[in-house]
Formats: structure tokens, C-alpha cells, sequence
């Protein structure tokens, strides 16, 4: 298994270079096609989220191993205004920007495994797993 990457995102620049670090750490770890996209997009989502609502924060993306499975384990985290309501954020329809709301419940949906952890206040961590099939 390859090491931790660690990028700090500060810019819509930092978004890109998490998801393409993202996509070719995927890509090492043998996702193909459109998982490589559904990663992609995932680590897109998230960063932009730090961006916009904590300014500054921190992507950590690494392979993982469970029994015979490889997969990512991606963890993105800030210490922003934090969530109020984390299960509102994550109905589909729901923004606090004007937005479509799909962001949050959209990246659920992308990943094999999702959890978030916010704390108004202190921050907001979000960890998610993808398995190669």
C-alpha cells in the first residue's frame, strides 16, 4: 500500500489538484473508468465544500486494504463553522448557498461507505471508503 497524500486546500486550485491526486492514486490502486470519475467527483465535492464554507482545511487520501479488498480511504476535514444539522445537510434539496443541494447526500451515494462528524464551532471531518469491485 502507498502512503498517506496529504493536500491542504485553500483554492478552487487545491480542489484540482486533490481530485486529480485522488484519480491517480484510484488509478494505482487498479479503479478503472467510471470509478475513477466517481472518486474524482467525491474528493471534488468535499474540497469545494472546505473552500466555500471553512476556507482552509486538509484532504487526506490513501489505499486501504480489508481481507482481499482494495480500495481508497479518503478523509477530508476543517475546522470551519462546522454543520448545525448534519442529518438535514444530507437530504437531497437541502443548501445553505443557494445551491442545488446535492452535494453532500450526492457524494453519500458515490461512496461504499460515508460518515460525517461537525461540530458547530469546530469543525467538520468527512470520511469515505471506495471499494474496487
Amino acid at each position: 500500500m502507498t502512503e498517506e497524500i496529504r493536500i491542504p486546500i485553500r483554492s478552487e486550485t487545491d480542489i484540482v489538484v486533490a481530485r486529480q491526486s485522488g484519480r491517480a492514486l484510484a488509478a494505482e490502486a487498479g479503479f478503472t473508468g467510471s470509478e475513477l470519475t466517481v472518486i474524482a467527483t467525491a474528493i471534488s465535492e468535499v474540497a469545494r465544500n472546505i473552500v466555500n464554507y471553512a476556507q482552509t482545511g486538509e484532504i487526506c487520501i490513501q489505499q486501504v486494504k480489508s481481507g482481499k479488498q482494495i480500495g481508497l480511504l479518503i478523509v477530508a476535514s476543517d475546522r470551519g463553522p462546522g454543520i448545525a444539522d448534519v442529518a438535514l445537510a444530507l437530504q437531497d434539496g437541502y443548501s445553505t448557498s443557494n445551491g442545488l443541494g446535492l452535494g453532500l447526500p450526492g457524494v453519500k451515494r458515490l461512496m461504499d461507505e460515508f460518515e460525517i462528524v461537525s461540530e458547530v464551532g469546530v469543525g467538520t471531518t468527512v470520511t469515505m471508503r471506495k471499494w474496487k469491485r
